[in-house]
């Protein structure tokens, strides 16, 4: 452990769910998270900040709509040096509003704004920004592929950072599952960080000298594209990738100054792998996780392939396919992605179940926390279900990502 008190870089925790970005940072003793927000607007139980609280307090923790609080007061959240959050994939686009004095509004209750207020209208703003989202957000939407992520970095561009982007499958670096998911940092101008950027050159920013790079190694390529991002937010919101059939963004990248490099990249990774058979509890799960003999054909169907003719309610006769899913998972392997939906006993196509030396079972809590690389029982707290603790885990990241991301940006920043 490094770092005294004087040299931590003051964290901004977003969306914090159950804490997986915390988890990862205070792994290193170089961070400290001075203020954290979660709320949850479809429930009226805040269960995600409750499990919070139990885990990290109370002290400087808000479960408040964010939106809420970056309108009443900015200030309200303390100065801090890294503003870090996992936020929801959403529509970013912008349009013209006549009474605002910027012209610019974005869709009212997407999060996207509220890190951008803060950005914007901080007094002290924070130098630098670590983020997580779906990798469908460089593809998004459907009929301007590529046009949500245009506009966040257009944003970002705006307010003068530069970023650095990778899709990152967590297995492909050994560890215990398969889960894509793609994240960002931004540099301040004012940095050094961002001033290295600037001279670098862009192919060996993005394979070898890159915070991403150093920690989530790539074979090295020299297929780079360039894309220009023209115009305002409402210009990008309305013309970005019209008529383009993919999207330019590949699965890494960095933006500086208006102008955007990105590559197609394959990880470079031979070190020690973990698998589902390294994660599961032996002899100690309960008899509601395993599957039930007289639901057996139910799951068999629902893990099979399909060709079959479906009525819609109005009557609208479809012919439906899919193909088999692995059933039981393997154990040989890392995991599939844990999906929000995995807890509850009833038969689905998605959840995980095992072949176990007492017959088929689906995953306990501990398990599914164990393959994000959370610490055992986590999420455990009264009132709070099984289910919803594989809620939790289907919404959360791989903490190893964020731990060995936080680490090398203490150490290139530091440097």
């Amino acid at each position: 452990m490094s770092g005294n008190k004087s040299q931590q870089l003051k964290v901004v925790e977003l969306f914090a769910g159950v804490g997986g970005f915390r988890l990862g940072l205070e792994k290193h003793n170089n961070y400290n998270i001075v203020w954290s927000n979660q709320w949850e607007p479809s429930t009226k139980i805040q269960h995600a900040s409750l499990v919070y609280e139990n885990k990290f307090g109370q002290e400087n923790h808000s479960n408040e709509d964010i939106s809420a609080v970056v309108t009443r007061n900015i200030e309200e959240i303390p100065d801090h040096d890294l503003l870090v959050g996992g936020f929801p994939c959403q529509d970013y686009s912008v349009a013209t509003t006549l009474h605002n004095s910027k012209g610019l509004k974005g869709k009212k209750g997407v999060l996207w704004w509220s890190i951008y207020n803060i950005l914007e209208n901080k007094k002290n703003k924070p130098k630098y920004l670590f983020l997580e989202n779906v990798d469908r957000l460089l593809k998004s939407p459907a009929k301007q592929r590529g046009r949500d992520f245009a506009v966040m970095l257009q944003s970002l561009n705006d307010l003068d950072y530069a970023v650095e982007w990778r899709v990152i499958n967590a297995a492909e670096y050994g560890m215990p599952q398969r889960r894509r998911r793609v994240f960002f940092i931004g540099y301040h101008k004012s940095t050094e960080m961002y001033k290295r950027l600037q001279k670098s050159n862009k192919v060996d920013w993005l394979t070898e000298e890159g915070t991403i790079a150093n920690v989530f190694p790539v074979t090295k390529t020299n297929v780079i594209q360039e894309v220009e991002l023209k115009g305002d937010l409402i210009d990008i919101t309305s013309s970005f990738n019209k008529n383009g059939k993919l999207s330019p963004f590949q699965n890494t990248g960095l933006l500086i100054k208006g102008k955007v490099y990105t590559a197609k990249t394959e990880s470079n990774y031979d070190g020690k792998k973990t698998v589902l058979a390294d994660v599961l509890q032996n002899g100690e799960v309960t008899d509601e996780f395993f599957v039930d003999k007289k639901d057996f054909t139910k799951w068999e169907y629902l893990k099979g392939a399909k060709k079959e003719v479906r009525k819609t309610k109005d009557g609208f006769e479809y012919n439906y396919a899919e193909g088999s899913m692995i059933f039981p998972d393997a154990l040989d392997n890392a995991s599939r992605t844990i999906i929000t939906g995995e807890g509850g006993r009833s038969a689905s196509r998605f959840k995980h179940v095992i072949d176990s030396n007492r017959g088929l079972r689906r995953l306990t809590p501990i398990e599914l926390e164990r393959l994000n690389m959370f610490p055992d029982n986590h999420t455990k707290l009264d009132g709070i279900t099984d289910t919803k603790r594989a809620f939790f885990m289907g919404n959360a990241l791989v903490v190893g990502v964020i731990e060995k991301i936080g680490k090398e940006l203490y150490k290139q920043i530091s440097e």
